[in-house]
């Protein structure tokens, strides 16, 4: 009875080892990875794309190095996937701008670690969806623009490369990557991982304009100031901040006025002015 605890014993003792071995290799080839990374030039040709943007130009020199930086992580690290197309550098280089934009004045390790993939569209995408409304069920046809699960982005190039070089409210790879920054703490729910001590003045000024914003689109009418956001930030709380969030980097100027308070919350959450960056 011993000998066979025993054998137990070295068994499972020798499979923790083996374990423990095989996390560490890992763990070593991935910082040898990140650091041949931090040891690559940004190339001009991927800066004129960035040039093209409404939010690059004006940078300052110290954020267009960090962001050049990030890029690199990301392209490098991350799993690019097109669906019947060749994922060129272009999307590659432009995804990846606007997501560690959000980014950039953020304390993170490597530019959303939990993401994996990102998957490229040329055009929308048709999907069925079954839909319950009081227990009759029907199945409906939905186009994605976009979608964001944890873990893989899905992106749809051609409307993302439109609204990546033209100043506007909408931009459906900041939407996305928005999402993923909602799930850092663990939920889609609205709250980005923000300070314990700033979590009830978030939770106050953002609930109160979502609770306004679902009672004008119920009734769809007198929509005023909060056309802005439109009817599909009022689906929950979630789309709510992926909405703010594009219209914070798109239109921030019409948003500070008509939100400033919301505007407050976005600029001290991101650490960033975007009137500044797309003047």
């Amino acid at each position: 009875m011993v000998d066979y605890y025993l054998a137990l014993v070295f068994v499972f003792g020798g499979l923790a080892l083996s374990a423990l071995s095989v996390y560490f290799f890992l763990t070593l080839r991935k910082q040898e990875k990140l650091q041949k990374i931090k040891k690559m030039s940004f190339k001009e040709e991927h800066r004129v794309y960035l040039r093209k943007t409404p939010h690059y130009r004006n940078l300052s020199d110290e954020d267009k190095e960090k962001i050049e930086h990030s890029i690199l992580l990301f392209v490098h690290i991350k799993e690019f996937i097109g669906v019947s197309l060749d994922v060129s550098d272009e999307m590659k280089v432009i995804i990846a701008f606007y997501a560690c934009l959000l980014l950039l004045h953020i304390d993170t390790q490597n530019c959303y670690d939990n993401l994996h993939t990102i998957i490229i569209y040329l055009h929308p995408v048709v999907t069925n969806k079954i839909q319950n409304n009081g227990g009759i069920f029907s199945n409906e046809q939905f186009f994605i623009e976009g979608q964001s699960a944890n873990d893989t982005v899905v992106i749809i190039w051609d409307e993302a490369r439109s609204e990546a070089y033209q100043r506007g409210q909408d931009n459906v790879i900041i939407h996305e990557f928005a999402h993923e920054i909602d799930f850092m703490n663990g939920e889609i729910d609205g709250v980005p991982p923000i300070e314990k001590s700033k979590y009830e003045e978030w939770s106050r000024v953002l609930n109160s304009e979502f609770n306004k914003l679902r009672e004008v689109a119920l009734e769809n009418r007198n929509w005023g100031k909060y056309e802005l956001l439109g009817s599909y930030a009022s689906v929950d709380e979630a789309e709510f901040f992926a909405v703010i969030t594009e219209r914070f980097f798109g239109s921030p100027e019409i948003l500070k006025t008509n939100f400033p308070e919301l505007y407050n919350e976005l600029e001290n959450f991101y650490k960033i002015d975007p009137i500044k960056l797309v003047v």
